[in-house]
């Protein structure tokens, strides 16, 4: 479950939290500030969730117009979705409405991996660079097969877990 805050940016006002945008439209509807004026614009800040869903409010940049799709994202997406869009639009530099309905259509490589190293073994594994005979299987530089990977890929931790990505 999702807890989101609406701050009023009105500073004679209190702002109040929600879980979904009905609980929201009926909070924010009685909300008046100090002189009985309704308040009507709000600062939307993430307080409680899973560090997924928090990482995701992030990249999604939550705000009074856009709150009530990213609850629903964050409630219908699975992980890898909502992975491949902190990516994208975090990283790769898509924008929202070139993700947000479909992260699975964007073009890139994700790997959950540790290190560039971590990569570079499985890239020697999956006989990315041909068979390799076994005698010689221990003379392998890693190190610089993971220098030259970070040329194409980099290296991003979202919710405590490392990630590999390629942009398309």
């Amino acid at each position: 479950m999702i807890l989101l805050h609406a701050q009023p940016y009105d500073i004679s006002a209190v702002g109040f939290y929600f879980e979904d945008a009905e609980s929201y439209e009926a909070k924010a509807k009685n909300n008046k500030n100090d002189y009985g004026q309704p308040v009507e614009e709000y600062e939307i800040q993430f307080i409680d969730g899973d560090d997924i869903d928090c990482a995701l409010a992030k990249a999604w940049g939550i705000n009074q117009a856009n709150f009530a799709a990213y609850l629903e994202a964050a409630e219908d997406w699975d992980e890898d979705d909502k992975h491949r869009y902190i990516i994208a639009v975090g990283e790769c530099g898509y924008s929202h409405e070139q993700v947000a309905s479909d992260p699975s259509s964007v073009d890139m490589s994700i790997y959950e991996l540790s290190s560039m190293r971590d990569l570079a073994e499985q890239f020697v594994e999956e006989g990315l660079y041909g068979a390799i005979p076994e005698s010689l299987q221990f003379y392998i530089d890693y190190e610089a097969i993971a220098r030259d990977l970070a040329v194409d890929y980099s290296e991003t931790t979202i919710a405590g877990t490392n990630f590999i990505f390629q942009c398309a």
